[in-house]
């Protein structure tokens, strides 16, 4: 754990997505500026944070049911139980975990992030996704670069814009996996309104975020030349396996799964 990292000065002047979710979430890890972001959003911010989650409890529990023991998660947020390893390790103790986030009031839940059971593992490093070699090189140190990691993306991408190269970070990432990994992926569209988006990318901007919403078929770069599972790119809600369907909702998120070749 990067527990001397210059960066683990939590910064309560300026929001910050991790804490934004949090609040979005009805967690109580934030501070006002990050309220006030989260206040001036639509509703519909509240629900697409919690389709969110949903998607990665469904997608994580199935990746574990398919034998996935391994798993790098970029973006990981403030704890919400249930967390990525307290799904999977639930259905294979023996998983192992790597947990990544910028935000250093992550950094001061990693106990939580840190309880794994004792056949498995659980990992934490401070950094940003900007820096894919440095997550890359802590990740080698506790999984097997040799087998199968599921790389997990959660409604993180759209936080980069596309000057700071958000293909090219996920390619590189998974360039460093071997076959039969997979990537779990979500990220925020205004395809289904269009009508919220200079409010929504507004209230970031005065918070000094650069919200970065995707169509469709921008999604779709993220898995060029992955296989994508059934049912494919859909919606939060529509992205379900061996599950019963969710209930249908408004929600402004794509999400998709797919296996390297």
């Amino acid at each position: 754990m990067n527990a001397g990292s210059p960066k683990s000065q939590v910064d309560t002047g300026r929001p910050h997505p991790a804490r934004v979710y949090d609040w979005l979430l009805g967690g109580k890890d934030n501070y006002a500026v990050d309220r006030a972001v989260g206040e001036r959003l639509p509703d519909l911010g509240k629900r697409s944070a919690r389709q969110n989650r949903a998607f990665m409890h469904r997608a994580s529990a199935w990746l574990a049911g398919r034998g996935v023991d391994q798993y790098l998660d970029i973006g990981t947020g403030i704890p919400t139980a249930p967390n990525l390893h307290q799904i999977v390790q639930e259905i294979n103790p023996k998983a192992r975990v790597v947990y990544t986030d910028n935000d250093p009031i992550v950094l001061r839940h990693a106990e939580a992030l840190l309880f794994s059971t004792a056949e498995g593992a659980t990992d934490y490093i401070q950094a940003d996704v900007r820096e894919p070699e440095a997550i890359l090189d802590h990740a080698r140190g506790h999984l097997d670069f040799d087998r199968p990691v599921a790389v997990s993306l959660i409604a993180l991408m759209h936080f980069i814009p596309d000057g700071d190269g958000p293909y090219e970070i996920t390619r590189a990432l998974l360039d460093a996996l071997a076959p039969g990994s997979y990537l779990m992926l979500s990220h925020g569209t205004f395809d289904f309104h269009p009508e919220l988006e200079a409010q929504i990318t507004g209230t970031y901007g005065k918070g000094g975020i650069e919200l970065s919403f995707r169509t469709r078929d921008e999604v779709a770069r993220f898995f060029d030349g992955l296989d994508l599972v059934e049912p494919g790119l859909v919606t939060g809600p529509e992205w379900y396996k061996d599950t019963a369907a969710p209930e249908p909702e408004d929600n402004a998120l794509y999400a998709g799964v797919a296996r390297l070749p």
